[in-house]
């Protein structure tokens, strides 16, 4: 039986280049918030089966029910392929979802989030706190200005790791797919740094990663590896994070570490970490 999508009753977000469109069935409290910034639009939803869904110019970016994806592998597998990382910058990142995921290291002793839009992050103190767990951490520094401009003007050797978790390479965030800022990246970081950015869809963006990594070493690394893992609310429901370092260390990580963290995780683990570095036939 053919079904029709009343706007009224859900929000859809559709993918062009991938031909397909991702909905969700709102919940009693429809749209919840909607504001525009100097920079987008965002908006909050209440959905029937994802809990709260924060969109941001039509895209979605994240929903309560499965973020822990995203913001476990953005984190976790650099961190602990990094032999000691003490200093970490997070670009983008407003939901803080990622920077409760670093803090959850003991031996990171600094993490700036440096994200262009303040209303990202007081939305998601108000509609997602359970992110925002660590904003109050005395390790973690925030800075409300344009990313590519504080790597550019970054002391050279400042940071073990920087975490590029930013929107699609869109509006501001085009700049953070380039060369320019993947070199100043790579004088950003000292001497084992590893940098991971979100990559796209493997089945959709696959071209658009070949150009990242071809950029990235271009920029100065000497690898470049990507994850894979499942997101079922971004488009084709399998998504991607791009490693690139200064060495050809990429595929080894401190497993012992991970066996013996501290914190709990909820899909992350060695196992995961292993799986997720395979690389499938199409993507060689």
């Amino acid at each position: 039986m053919r079904q029709t999508i009343d706007d009224r009753h859900w929000f859809t977000e559709p993918c062009e280049e991938g031909g397909s469109a991702f909905s969700f069935r709102l919940g009693p409290g429809g749209k919840l918030h909607e504001e525009t910034t100097p920079y987008q639009t965002i908006a909050i939803y209440d959905t029937a089966f994802y809990g709260t869904l924060m969109v941001i110019d039509g895209f979605v970016m994240l929903s309560a029910r499965d973020n822990f994806l995203y913001h476990e592998m953005m984190s976790h597998p650099v961190l602990f392929t990094h032999p000691a990382p003490r200093r970490v910058l997070i670009i983008g990142g407003g939901d803080c979802g990622t920077l409760r995921e670093v803090l959850r290291h003991p031996g990171v002793e600094s993490a700036v989030q440096v994200e262009i839009d303040e209303r990202v992050t007081r939305l998601a103190e108000q509609y997602f706190p359970e992110l925002c767990e660590a904003n109050h951490d005395p390790r973690a520094q925030f800075r409300f200005t344009d990313g590519i401009k504080w790597v550019e003007e970054a002391e050279a050797g400042s940071y073990d790791v920087i975490i590029v978790d930013s929107t699609d390479p869109i509006g501001p965030a085009e700049g953070l797919f380039q060369e320019p800022f993947y070199r100043a990246c790579h004088r950003a970081l000292g001497e084992d740094g590893l940098l991971v950015q979100q990559s796209e869809s493997p089945l959709y963006h696959a071209e658009l990663m070949r150009d990242m990594a071809a950029a990235m070493r271009a920029g100065g690394f000497a690898a470049t590896h990507s994850l894979y893992f499942p997101q079922p609310v971004y488009p084709s429901g399998w998504w991607s994070a791009t490693l690139a370092g200064k060495h050809d260390s990429l595929t080894t990580f401190r497993e012992a570490d991970v066996d013996a963290r501290p914190f709990a995780t909820r899909y992350y683990n060695r196992d995961i970490h292993r799986g997720a570095l395979a690389t499938p036939e199409f993507m060689m």
